[in-house]
């Protein structure tokens, strides 16, 4: 298999089992470039990568309320010091907040009116990053401060599942429709030259791997283990 199709089975797999299926935008064809995949489908599936760091959040806290002792907190690190480089310092900072958010405002409408919720959202996540660094940087977790951090947790999840939801279905739509075929294709290209020059590779590759080695620490690997009970009948 060559990599171009490596990259987008990546992508549907990393979509699909964050959001439960891959969504397809008006324009986001391309089959131009070294990857064949749009700017468009190139912030999704860095968004997929960011949800499974959202999981690993979320089971965390759960671990933390039962028996901090023996918790990772090495891998909850490693969590936070991925979505800080990969999801803060790139995604955010480089593609986002340079790129699609000043072009959606000029736009007006719905897709504005989300800008600024979406910018003090990235503010707030950046602050839960640096929280949940310092705590984890010792390699083991107070049992004292188990329900704080467990709760930051939980507020970061519940907070990115909305953020990345409506950037997905609102706010990157918006800007796909606003740029013609060749802007499109230029914008692909310029978040692939973002992309290597940040990470000095492919970055999604990178963090992909990262994630899944994040997951295994944590015994959070298994996609059957997030399969919901049978409903009792009574």
């Amino acid at each position: 298999m060559n990599h171009a199709l490596s990259r987008r089975s990546a992508f549907v797999s990393v979509i699909g089992v964050a959001a439960g299926a891959a969504l397809i935008l008006p324009g986001c064809s391309n089959d131009k470039g070294d990857e064949g995949v749009s700017a468009t489908e190139d912030m999704m599936r860095e968004h997929g990568v960011l949800r499974r760091i959202i999981v690993v959040y979320r089971e965390s806290a759960s671990m933390l309320r039962g028996n901090p002792a023996d918790f990772d907190a090495a891998a909850l690190g490693r969590a936070a010091k991925l979505f800080r480089t990969f999801g803060e310092d790139y995604h955010e900072r480089k593609l986002e907040e340079q790129h699609v958010f000043p072009a959606v405002q000029k736009l007006g409408g719905e897709a504005a009116d989300l800008v600024r919720p979406l910018l003090d959202q990235h503010n707030r996540g950046r602050e839960m990053t640096a929280f949940l660094q310092s705590k984890c940087a010792g390699g083991k977790i107070a049992e004292a401060d188990a329900p704080r951090i467990a709760q930051a947790l939980e507020s970061f999840t519940r907070m990115y599942e909305a953020h990345t939801a409506f950037e997905d279905t609102i706010v990157f739509q918006a800007w796909t429709k606003s740029l013609s075929e060749k802007q499109r294709d230029e914008a692909g290209e310029q978040f692939e030259r973002i992309e290597r020059d940040q990470f000095k590779g492919d970055g999604f590759d990178m963090a992909v791997e990262q994630v899944a080695q994040i997951e295994r620490s944590l015994g959070l690997h298994d996609l059957a283990h997030y399969t919901a009970p049978p409903i009792s009948v009574g």
